[in-house]
């Protein structure tokens, strides 16, 4: 089912509304391995209890497992990494859930917060809703993603840098 989600994502379709139409098509069968006259793949009610299926803590374990990933792409451990953080809107074209009106881009969408190292490396992101995330957001998750590091790096030395939005006192403490 994640092959088929994937490939559908890879050609174009965003969510899975389009599951019921595609599982049947011929191509995506035998992209899946599947005889083109076999059974049909995953529909799209199958996709959204998938997509459903974590939770929070298996969610935060895939966004550990992503920084160790990270951790583990380096020949070297460093002596200092420069890390980036923002948050950037992404438009929905559908009702999918926990989307959110953002009025400075005048439609529905996420927000969500994305980090890289300085040398332009994917870090850590978290998906959330279309608002300006809280001084209590930032900080729990750049909590996570400090720990998660240090967990692998423990005498690093980490450079946050961030836009103005990102400098409220519960993140400076």
């Amino acid at each position: 089912m994640i092959g088929f989600r994937m490939k559908m994502i890879a050609a174009g379709y965003e969510d899975g509304n389009d599951a019921n139409r595609l599982r049947s098509d011929p191509v995506f069968k035998m992209a899946q391995d599947a005889p083109p006259s076999g059974r049909d793949l995953a529909s799209q009610s199958t996709m959204c209890r998938l997509e459903n299926l974590p939770d929070v803590r298996s969610l935060l374990a895939m966004g550990r497992a992503m920084v160790d990933l990270y951790c583990a792409s380096f020949r070297q451990i460093p002596k200092r990494i420069v890390l980036d953080i923002d948050d950037t809107f992404d438009a929905v074209h559908g009702n999918q859930q926990l989307r959110l009106f953002n009025a400075h881009h005048d439609e529905y969408g996420f927000q969500p917060i994305v980090v890289f190292d300085g040398n332009g490396r994917f870090a850590a992101a978290v998906l959330r809703p279309a608002k300006r995330p809280s001084g209590a957001e930032i900080r729990a998750h750049l909590g996570r993603l400090v720990r998660a590091i240090r967990s692998n790096w423990p005498n690093i030395r980490i450079l946050i840098r961030a836009d103005g939005h990102y400098c409220s006192p519960q993140i400076i403490d």
